[in-house]
């Protein structure tokens, strides 16, 4: 193994819980479960993979939490009730042979679901027509259609959604929970300037917006046991609007990481195209950077366009404790034994993400 590597392989911990280096695996979308979102066999062979390969820590795909508006894909897992709770125990049995841990990343798709079997109208924080269209590798097809804004007894049905929902993922032995706050899904939305017009305690200026992901965060983590890391996933681009940048630039970055390190949370997992670079044009600091900055003592999980080792240890150098893969993990499953072993890496061919983005047979083979 290379001095340059060195870093990533030194064993760090969340809130108590050790793992065995400082490379994770990205949440990813992998519209593979059962069309009643339980979990299967293919998934745990998928995660499984990563685990063997020598990654620290692996973060699950979004899985939905409730069965009314959190779906956002067919064929998406949920943690909804007993039987998809126990559906997740392999994955989780497989993953923790290999010595890694994992984290059940906990989701609702709120005005951006594009499929969804328990609802066929979608709702969010304002009734405002979402940008973009919807993702065909995820089975959707045109515009969005337009949600209707929640009322205080859906938000409150949300939130006890994310908490019950966070319960029966430690029971099935998820070693942590992520609240995915990021890429324009529903907390995210409610984040969003332009997503969320409205005028009561849920929406205003950016510290305001805010009040949705903390009162999910508390909710999650008066539920779960004090040992279990509970963090939050944060982005400015979305899924459905890529270059998405907060308008209160630097002062939206305080009050997003500052409300959430005052919250208590035990990591931020950020993530942006090219987590590196400015967050802001003109500006000098990555998110990575500002994440640190004002979320000093919180551990830091950053994600984005990381490819190889010099990029990961450039992140790691602005602030970040761990460095989550996505695209370099999906082409690489044994990305951290390749580093160590001075092999090469695989570059990342799109066409495993095409015409679906399921998992494929080629992934499990070797």
């Amino acid at each position: 193994m290379s001095k340059d590597a060195n870093g990533l392989f030194t064993a760090t911990d969340i809130t108590g819980l050790t793992l065995r280096n400082r490379l994770a695996v990205a949440p990813m979308t992998r519209v593979s479960a059962s069309e009643d979102g339980t979990a299967t066999e293919t998934m745990a062979r998928y995660y499984e993979r990563f685990a063997r390969g020598g990654f620290g820590l692996l973060v699950t795909e979004g899985i939905y939490t409730d069965q009314a508006f959190a779906q956002g894909y067919l064929r998406q897992p949920g943690i909804t009730n007993e039987a998809q709770s126990e559906a997740w125990r392999p994955v989780v049995d497989a993953v923790h042979r290999h010595g890694a841990r994992i984290f059940a990343q906990l989701m609702h798709a709120g005005a951006i679901s594009q499929g969804n079997r328990f609802r066929d109208t979608t709702v969010g924080p304002s009734a405002v027509q979402p940008k973009g269209h919807q993702m065909e590798f995820y089975y959707g097809k045109g515009a969005y259609p337009m949600p209707t804004a929640m009322t205080e007894e859906q938000i409150a049905d949300t939130i006890e959604g994310f908490a019950t929902s966070a319960a029966r993922a430690v029971a099935a032995g998820f070693d942590g929970i992520e609240i995915h706050g990021a890429n324009g899904y529903l907390i995210d939305q409610f984040l969003t300037d332009y997503a969320n017009r409205r005028d009561d305690r849920w929406g205003g200026d950016m510290r305001r917006r805010t009040t949705l992901v903390r009162a999910v965060f508390d909710a999650v983590r008066a539920t779960v046991p004090a040992g279990v890391p509970v963090g939050v996933r944060i982005s400015q681009g979305k899924v459905n609007d890529f270059g998405h940048k907060w308008a209160g630039r630097e002062q939206d970055a305080e009050a997003i990481f500052g409300t959430l390190a005052e919250a208590g949370a035990s990591y931020l997992h950020v993530t942006e195209h090219k987590v590196w670079e400015p967050a802001f044009e003109g500006g000098r600091d990555s998110l990575v950077a500002l994440a640190r900055r004002y979320a000093p003592h919180v551990t830091l999980i950053a994600n984005g366009g990381v490819q190889d080792v010099a990029r990961a240890q450039e992140v790691m150098a602005a602030g970040a404790d761990i460095v989550a893969l996505g695209k370099a993990a999906l082409a690489n499953p044994d990305f951290p034994n390749r580093v160590r072993a001075e092999r090469e890496v695989t570059a990342f061919d799109p066409a495993i993400l095409g015409p679906i983005a399921n998992i494929k047979s080629s992934e499990l083979a070797a």
